[in-house]
C-alpha cells in the first residue's frame, strides 16, 4: 500500500475546493475518488471556522458565476441573426 504525505493529500484537495472534479482528480494523480473523499473529509474537519466559511463562499462563488453565464447565454442573441447593431 502506498503511503501519500500531508503536503501532497492537502494539495490534492486544494484542486477539489478550487472547483475541479473528485473524479477528474483522481484520474490525474492515479488515485481511487473514495481515498480522495476521505482526504477531503480529514481536511475539512480539521480546518479552521474560517476555512470552512472561505470554502462555503468560494463554492457559493463559483455557482453564481455559473448562473451568470448561463444567464448571458440566454440574452445573447442567436449566431447570424439578423438584428441590426449599434457601433
Amino acid at each position: 500500500m502506498r503511503k501519500y504525505d500531508d503536503e501532497y493529500k492537502q494539495a490534492a484537495v486544494k484542486k477539489i475546493h478550487d472547483g475541479q472534479s473528485v473524479a477528474s482528480v483522481a484520474r490525474e494523480l492515479g488515485v481511487a475518488e473514495s481515498l480522495l473523499h476521505n482526504w477531503k473529509r480529514h481536511v475539512t474537519e480539521r480546518s479552521s471556522d474560517a476555512d470552512k466559511e472561505t470554502l462555503l463562499l468560494k463554492r457559493r462563488i463559483r455557482e453564481l458565476e455559473m448562473e451568470r453565464d448561463i444567464l448571458k447565454k440566454c440574452m445573447a442573441p442567436p449566431s447570424g441573426s439578423s438584428a441590426v447593431r449599434t457601433m
